[in-house]
């Protein structure tokens, strides 16, 4: 079990020795779940016997559920609603859709640091620091792994998830990756307990009211990136 008594990592800790730049890929429209899968698993294992270099992909999905290896059937509150897809990423049930920005990172741990907890505290850190660019304080929290603001209103205080984790290792590459909301339907979490969660909430960017665009959290994704992985490189030519 990762140790989540311990603070996200500080920038620049999870750097590759050669620092030689990881592609970065942003998909136009919408990608089925399956077509990413298939590309993932491809890459993965080009990246693992040295045929391709790192990759970070940005796509944005249509409507749909995945299980991760953790989700209890019971989770699936509503199991007609959306496309439910196994996933073998770590984690339960979660939402992707519209608004959302789903980055799929695939990087050679052998080549950073194999450390699974840093790893995710790596993550962590990103996304947290991708937030700050909009003066949102995101925050991890022992026992539950994502990114969480705290919300206050006279009638008390609340935590909801901007952002969620579920990443695979194989041959310490890892694929799957992150989720942000940006401006996602969240009525559509309601066919799910996302990431088994039932004391809290989800939330996303415009919901905290920050309209936002997709590009306008790309930039500062990769911005963010850069500081904790290392330089990137863009895709030449079509996705």
């Amino acid at each position: 079990m990762l140790d989540r008594s311990l603070n996200p990592m500080p920038a620049r800790t999870f750097l590759r020795a050669d620092r030689l730049p990881v592609e970065w890929r942003v998909a136009p429209g919408r990608v089925s779940y399956l077509e990413t899968v298939t590309l993932m698993e491809t890459r993965a294992a080009q990246i693992a016997s040295g045929a391709a270099g790192e990759l970070i992909w940005l796509v944005e999905h249509p409507p749909l559920y995945t299980a991760g290896v953790s989700a209890k059937s019971a989770d699936l509150l509503d199991p007609n609603r959306f496309p439910v897809f196994e996933s073998g990423r770590g984690g339960q049930y979660t939402y992707h859709g519209p608004g959302q920005r789903v980055v799929y990172v695939m990087l050679d741990l052998t080549r950073r640091k194999r450390d699974v907890r840093a790893f995710v505290c790596a993550l962590e850190t990103w996304l947290i620091a991708a937030l700050a660019r909009f003066n949102v304080e995101g925050q991890f929290r022992p026992g539950r792994v994502g990114v969480w603001v705290e919300r206050r209103s006279p009638a008390g205080a609340r935590e909801d998830k901007v952002a969620a984790i579920g990443i695979k290792l194989r041959h310490w590459v890892s694929f799957h990756g992150i989720s942000l909301n940006v401006e996602p339907d969240l009525s559509h979490y309601n066919g799910i307990v996302p990431c088994g969660q039932t004391e809290h909430g989800v939330t996303s960017l415009v919901d905290l009211g920050l309209p936002v665009t997709m590009d306008e959290v790309d930039a500062a994704l990769k911005a963010t990136f850069i500081e904790v992985f290392g330089p990137v490189r863009l895709a030449a030519g079509p996705d």
